[in-house]
């Protein structure tokens, strides 16, 4: 119904945003992401939407990001992840260790979000992580404004964007990554460990 709205930021509490449109006020349901990427009051602000109707709610969902828009209608069709259990889990990680932890199988990192229970996070990664690519990964990563090495997760992409530019499927270079993972943070070792690992499979 909606692609986006953009207006000025009126307010930002208790999991919503309201925009101010054309003289309307939208109140926006987001994740703590997007509420922290928020402007000041009274400053401008485009968010993408996605109206839900349910039996039980009608709401109006404000996304910072398209990427994060679509990774939300993702979870959604999970069986058993509603839009609470998404936007919680949009707000417990950013949207690059997200897609890592759900193409990684890191069930541990998926149940850290408020009400994702193991079962819960297993679903999810089983039933998205061959549908989440590597350029999806790549568009939302980049490593903050002067960090002196990229993080942990930073490296498990570049390592798992290595391995399938040597021609190794995407499947092949996550299952190696997964049995090396936690035993170096850097590409390089990353790389050997899992080139390693899949002489063995």
């Amino acid at each position: 119904m909606f692609a986006f709205i953009e207006g000025k930021v009126c307010d930002k509490s208790g999991g919503a945003l309201v925009l101010l449109a054309g003289g309307v006020g939208y109140q926006l349901t987001c994740s703590m992401q997007t509420l922290q990427k928020a402007p000041a009051m009274g400053e401008t602000m485009r968010c993408y939407t996605y109206f839900s109707v349910r039996e039980d709610a009608v709401e109006l969902f404000g996304f910072a990001t398209r990427e994060e828009k679509d990774l939300f209608l993702r979870l959604t069709a999970v069986s058993g992840v509603g839009p609470k259990l998404a936007l919680g889990l949009l707000g417990a990680m950013s949207l690059h260790d997200l897609q890592l932890a759900i193409v990684m199988d890191d069930v541990n990192a998926l149940s850290r979000a408020p009400g994702i229970g193991k079962k819960t996070a297993q679903r999810i990664a089983l039933e998205l992580r061959d549908k989440i690519r590597q350029e999806d990964i790549s568009a939302v990563s980049g490593s903050p404004a002067g960090s002196a090495a990229p993080a942990a997760g930073d490296s498990v992409s570049l390592a798992l964007e290595a391995l399938i530019s040597l021609g190794y499927s995407a499947v092949e270079a996550r299952s190696a990554l997964a049995k090396v993972r936690g035993q170096s943070e850097k590409t390089e070792e990353l790389i050997s460990l899992a080139l390693r690992a899949m002489t063995q499979m």
